[in-house]
């Protein structure tokens, strides 16, 4: 089946083939027929599926009828990060560039003014994370009561980064005869609950299994030693190993971010860094870099797992395995897009046994190691290890020698010597002060 058996209009049919593409995914194919007769749809699948293209495919071909008012969009499309939402307009731009349709992005980093002018011009359009969204609201600078169209993408993110009650705020704010579709690539019991609270009768499209990973990545995990020095010179060597084209690197904290990207630096390599600190417009310039191949490598936070929709990166690193197990599907994700190859590789130290069960747990993957599995032994010996150097930093370092090691002389007992019926010195003359001795108290 091809695109042209959806039931999408002939300018968007026009814009895909001539973008290239041919085949739609499974997504694709159950979702976009249900949102052009008008179902609320509750979508499941991997990332690197297509999911963005299957509501930005018939949202476009619903709002080519009809004009937006100002401060009154047509439709709202709900995204967890900067960057997710920046992408999501990136493919509304791009599809949609034979259509005379207004889209507008809400997003921190932005001033407010600049937005505002966006808003008075009127949006088919409005593409926004939460928080952004409630600011211009609050302000009176947006109105939802025009809203038909309503999307929240990537829900389980938005559940994990606590944006829940601001979508409910809103979505009380928007006309209960809206259409309403929700995409999650995972589906915990908490997302199920929303989406009996937000959809009306839905129709359930599920082309994968939750927290299914690509079969077209390649998984392996690496054994790194836990001495963070060590670590990056472990990184180092397993870039150096490999035939990269392009790759981004996770680390689960900034600060560990900031680092890693320092310390390649310092080695020439190609990399840049992304996480949650920098300055919005840091982050743009940093991530069209690495979309141009200016730059090889990415070190990255998990602001960068998701929305990132950069179709031929080679490999993602996980410096780090991931706090929540949830998010290692996001983040090898960002390798092996639509129907590509890619490789995921995983740097496991003593301490990340747990998270790494917890991995394959959610996936139902076991992941195999690079050259061999390493023993409990192995694991042992490294916690052992930093055990001890912990201690030794805890206590400083300890002296060894061969000689025996003579106890100390006691100290000798000075006997209070009486000087003058008030002032007590200890010791001879020579330990009391000059002024005192030329004092004409002292006897």
């Amino acid at each position: 089946m091809s695109f042209s058996d959806l039931g999408l209009s002939k300018k968007i049919i026009d814009t895909i083939e001539e973008i290239g593409y041919t085949t739609p995914t499974p997504i694709q194919l159950a979702a976009i027929p249900e949102i052009l007769k008008g179902r609320d749809v509750l979508g499941i699948a991997q990332t690197g599926t297509g999911k963005t293209a299957s509501f930005t495919l018939p949202l476009l071909a619903k709002l080519e009828t009809g004009r937006a008012r100002a401060r009154m969009p047509r439709s709202l499309i709900l995204c967890p990060t900067r960057e997710l939402a920046a992408q999501v307009f990136e493919n509304f731009e791009k599809y949609g560039k034979r259509q005379k349709l207004s889209v507008a992005l809400l997003i921190g980093g932005v001033a407010f003014k600049d937005q505002e002018r966006i808003l008075d011009r009127g949006a088919d359009v409005l593409i926004a994370t939460p928080g952004r969204l409630m600011d211009h609201f609050e302000r009176g600078k947006l109105m939802l009561t025009r809203v038909e169209y309503f999307v929240i993408d990537e829900a389980d993110r938005m559940l994990d980064m606590g944006f829940i009650p601001d979508i409910e705020k809103i979505s009380k704010r928007i006309p209960f005869t809206r259409q309403t579709l929700l995409f999650s690539a995972t589906m915990p019991k908490e997302i199920q609950r929303l989406a009996d609270m937000f959809l009306q009768n839905p129709v359930r499209v599920e082309v994968a299994k939750a927290s299914t990973t690509a079969q077209t990545i390649d998984q392996k995990l690496l054994y790194a030693p836990p001495e963070h020095k060590q670590k990056r010179l472990c990184l180092r060597d397993l870039l150096k190993s490999l035939k990269i084209q392009n790759a981004i690197i996770f680390a689960n904290r900034k600060k560990d971010v900031e680092i890693i990207f320092k310390s390649l630096s310092v080695h020439k390599f190609s990399v840049g860094a992304l996480h949650g600190d920098m300055a919005q417009s840091a982050r743009m310039e940093v991530l069209e870099k690495f979309k141009g191949n200016k730059l090889q490598l990415l070190v990255a936070s998990d602001v960068a797992a998701r929305g990132l929709d950069i179709p031929n990166v080679s490999h993602v690193i996980n410096y780090d395995l991931p706090i929540v197990a949830e998010d290692y599907v996001h983040r090898i994700g960002r390798t092996g897009r639509a129907g590509r190859s890619g490789n995921a590789i995983s740097m496991v130290t003593f301490e990340d046994i747990k998270a790494l069960k917890a991995v394959e747990k959610i996936t139902e993957n076991s992941i195999d190691w690079i050259d061999e599995k390493p023993s409990e032994d192995d694991f042992s010996a490294s916690s052992n290890s930093r055990k001890r150097s912990h201690k030794n930093k805890t206590r400083g370092p300890k002296k060894y020698s061969n000689e025996v090691q003579k106890p100390k002389p006691a100290a000798k007992k000075v006997e209070p010597k009486t000087i003058d019926k008030n002032i007590i010195a200890f010791g001879t003359n020579d330990h009391i002060p000059d002024f005192l001795l030329r004092s004409s108290a002292i006897k």
